[in-house]
């Protein structure tokens, strides 16, 4: 899959701390309860892509799941793409930033938590960083002047 910002293992490298690359770009998860952002718990702010600072997650859409990454019970609209995971042995849902396909987490439906989407994106923390101004107002401001797709139609998040 092609994605608005597109750079070579080389280039990333250059740009991400090691634990970045590894789980951004390498798919890789970080140990549970040692992520920054996993008992964070602002009331306003945004998170962002820590490889491409594409709005993410708004700060209202955390909860605690206790499950020792950050929580999100949504994603600001058109930001994060998923894909079916058939790694380990099972199927899971992963999701990846629509701007850049850096691998975020993972997303898992029907566990029971009391939020309006009855879903956990399960984040590592080192994917993303926090800003405490929440500027998104609308999806036309959810990315990043300059990333929208050949058809000038932003990216759209897919079902599974």
């Amino acid at each position: 899959m092609s994605y608005p910002v597109e750079k070579s293992d080389e280039e990333w490298q250059a740009v991400l701390s090691k634990e970045q690359f590894r789980v951004l770009r390498k798919q890789g998860t970080e140990a549970p309860y040692t992520g920054k952002y996993d008992k964070h718990m602002p009331s306003e702010g945004v998170y962002t892509c820590a490889g491409c600072d594409a709005p993410l997650y708004k700060a209202s859409h955390k909860f605690k799941s206790g499950c020792g990454w950050p929580a999100y019970f949504d994603n600001i609209p058109g930001a994060v793409t998923r894909h079916t995971d058939s790694t380990l042995g099972m199927q899971r849902t992963e999701i990846v930033c629509s701007n850049c396909g850096g691998h975020l987490g993972h997303v898992f439906k029907g566990e029971g938590y009391p939020t309006p989407t009855d879903e956990r994106h399960c984040v590592n923390s080192v994917s993303m960083k926090f800003s405490p101004e929440d500027k998104i107002v609308d999806k036309a401001q959810a990315q990043p002047a300059g990333t929208q797709t050949a058809e000038g139609s932003q990216p759209t998040e897919s079902k599974v």
